[in-house]
């Protein structure tokens, strides 16, 4: 027995599968050290999740608490549909995606 109202059921019909499929944090590429790497994903996500109406203001909280925790200068993008090339300190980078919805990305260069 189904609960859902076809409005409902067609909204989920129509969501792209690669959002169903990823509900959670796929790192994508990072040459950072494993302490670094786990607080840079944890705050990367609770920045999306607690504005995620609100990219900039996202990525704005993440490069201050990386700048706080690791120094300066990082960098942070937040978003979807965009390519980059960048020029980066060895061991400090982050791409990752969270919640087939956004990617990030996350370098420090001086």
């Amino acid at each position: 027995v189904s609960t859902q109202s076809t409005g409902e059921k067609q909204q989920t019909d129509n969501e792209p599968d690669y959002k169903r499929l990823h509900a959670y944090s796929l790192v994508r590429n990072t040459d950072m050290d494993d302490e670094m790497l786990s607080e840079a994903v944890d705050t990367a996500v609770t920045a999306c999740d607690k504005f995620a109406e609100n990219l900039e203001a996202a990525a704005q909280m993440l490069k201050q608490a990386m700048d706080t925790k690791f120094g300066p200068s990082w960098h942070a993008v937040i978003g979807e549909g965009f390519g980059f090339e960048i020029t980066y300190e060895v061991k400090n980078l982050l791409y990752m995606f969270h919640n087939g919805a956004y990617s990030i990305c996350l370098w420090k260069c001086a």
